[in-house]
């Protein structure tokens, strides 16, 4: 897909290419399904008779699966057309969609969810391969600000949709609901989708495919222990040191392979500092998101009492501000550059993380929805500036290298932003439980915890986002090797 990156076709100035609209289109149905089982926990633990742990396997081999075949994509998006990933990717998706409409037991639900992550896998690299390609270096923060609705906006809308979909009945219906939706976007897609660049052959090293597929996988396994109490703690533990060992394995087998030309993962995007820096700034944004969106339906659901639906429509304004933002956040950047939205975004990132350090037992819900708003509308002022920035650095033969990496290190920070603030929000509750304190207000001190030190973590994005340069310019073909720093 990437041997004709040079004849890029021609765009009108200010338009949005159709072939990125499709796949923004498709890739947001597709990723709004890694957050959409939050809320259907307890349905699953009646329905199937799993206990919680279980059930919570149903959002963990999501993410497990998309570690292990995201680090693939950018080998698969290079030998294949555009046509051929989006039907390859969409067919899997659909099949794992009717595999969880239909399943009769849990185990088979485990199976059709480890599918559909798969098909979800490719749809972010090839959607950001395709726009690095597509769209000329000015128009590129709009559009991109469009593409933030996929990418940002749909795992932030999950758990409201969810929540809408369950008061009308079965947690099948999440995935019934979903099913015609596919069918249409794969169809309509397929009808309107044209081939940018050609196939590149090129071999793999199914060494590095089954190390890497170890070790990421691995690593979020071992991060996703660590929310199920004292017991698997150590386990955990052990499991992600044995996962980040086999990912310097890893790495050192790429450094070899890309010797010869083909690495399955070509760690020469990491020369150039700007797009490593808005790495670190994406992992640590969509660390915070993820860990918010674990502990805020937590808060209001166990310790103030609202239900599913209460819940999710109190945070949807969040999440629809930050998709109604993105356009906006992509024209700004067009004009004045990165630094103006990144620095503001960061540092707002902070401010409503130190917000929910405050949170109590009658915290107003207005507050609790001004803060988590502000919130999103930070990150949507950071994700896409940091992107464009990121790939923009990149020559083009390093864009689906650049994409997968980005989607690998988003799976991971997504697992250690959830193990983080379970983790310490469980200890801190056990703690203040042994001490007498009551069992709601014991939470509210072990969430108090969590944000304060996912607000610490956020403080390293301000000085990230400081040293972000404005504007890049884009290297030439060759320049694999360069540095932007």
């Amino acid at each position: 897909m990437t041997a004709a990156i040079q004849e890029r076709p021609a765009v009108r100035a200010g338009r949005t290419p159709t072939v990125v609209r499709l796949l923004v289109l498709a890739t947001f149905v597709v990723i709004l399904n890694e957050t959409i089982m939050i809320n259907a926990i307890p349905r699953l633990m009646e329905s199937l008779h799993v206990t919680e742990v279980s059930a919570q396997w149903v959002s963990t081999a999501f993410m497990l699966t998309m570690a292990a075949v995201i680090p693939v994509t950018g080998w698969f998006l290079q030998r294949v057309t555009t046509r051929q990933a989006y039907a390859i990717a969409m067919g899997v998706f659909l099949a794992g969609t009717v595999v969880c409409a239909v399943a009769p037991a849990f185990e088979v639900l485990l199976l059709g969810r480890i599918v559909q992550a798969a098909g979800t896998a490719v749809m972010m690299p090839l959607l950001m391969t395709t726009l690095m390609i597509v769209v000329p270096e000015q128009d590129r923060g709009r559009v991109m600000g469009n593409v933030t609705l996929a990418i940002s906006v749909a795992p932030a809308l999950g758990p409201a949709v969810s929540g809408l979909i369950l008061q009308a009945g079965s947690w099948r219906l999440l995935f019934v609901a979903v099913l015609p939706i596919v069918v249409l976007v794969t169809l309509f897609g397929l009808r309107k989708l044209e081939n940018i660049g050609e196939p590149q052959v090129s071999s793999i090293d199914w060494l590095s495919v089954a190390v890497a597929a170890l070790g990421f996988g691995g690593l979020v396994y071992g991060l996703s222990l660590f929310g199920e109490g004292d017991g698997k703690v150590g386990l955990g533990v052990g499991i992600v040191a044995a996962g980040a060992a086999i990912i310097a394995v890893f790495v050192i087998r790429q450094l070899r392979l890309q010797r010869t030309g083909a690495p399955l993962m070509d760690l020469r995007t990491l020369r150039h500092g700007t797009y490593t820096l808005s790495l670190a700034l994406m992992s640590i944004g969509f660390l915070a998101m993820l860990g918010s969106m674990i502990l805020l339906p937590l808060y209001l659901q166990n310790v103030r009492g609202l239900s599913p639906l209460e819940t999710g429509l109190l945070v949807m304004p969040g999440g629809l501000a930050m998709g109604l933002l993105g356009p906006s956040v992509g024209k700004i950047f067009d004009r004045f550059g990165g630094r103006p939205l990144v620095v503001p975004g960061a540092i707002g990132m902070v401010l409503a993380l130190a917000g929910f350090t405050q949170i109590s037992m009658t915290m107003p819900y207005w507050q609790v929805l001004g803060l988590h708003t502000l919130l999103m509308l930070s990150l949507a002022t950071t994700f896409t500036p940091a992107f464009t920035l990121g790939m923009g650095a990149l020559p083009p033969q390093l864009y689906s290298h650049g994409s997968s990496m980005l989607g690998t290190l988003q799976q991971v920070a997504a697992a250690f932003g959830t193990a983080l603030v379970v983790t310490l929000m469980t200890a801190r509750t056990g703690r203040l439980a042994a001490d007498g304190v009551a069992a709601g207000p014991a939470q509210v001190g072990g969430m108090r915890l969590a944000f304060a030190v996912a607000a610490a973590l956020a403080v390293v994005t301000i000085v990230i986002a400081v040293k972000l340069p404005g504007r890049v310019a884009a290297p030439e073909a060759g320049e694999a090797t360069a540095t932007d720093a």
